[in-house]
């Protein structure tokens, strides 16, 4: 059985019109795109790759339950985790 994690992202568009994505639940998960779909795609993955690192390392991986942003991205959880 598949699960599914959500969480908020916060998304900004810097001075060069990069669109950078935060993920608040996960500190130090970071990506960037040229537009605005590409950094929902690169957030998805960053999340992916992210929450894979804390399961194969055995750390705990945050759940976000917030809901405080306008945006969200969901991801299957890895197989380390399911």
């Amino acid at each position: 059985m598949e699960k599914r994690l959500t969480y908020n992202i916060q998304i900004e568009r810097d001075e060069d019109g990069v669109y950078v994505v935060s993920v608040p639940a996960l500190p130090g998960c970071l990506t960037q795109g040229r537009t605005f779909d590409e950094a929902l795609k690169m957030a998805q993955d960053a999340i992916f790759g992210f929450v894979s690192v804390l399961a194969k390392r055995g750390e705990d991986v945050p759940v976000d339950h917030s809901r405080t942003s306008p945006f969200t991205v969901s991801i299957i959880s890895p197989r380390v985790l399911a």
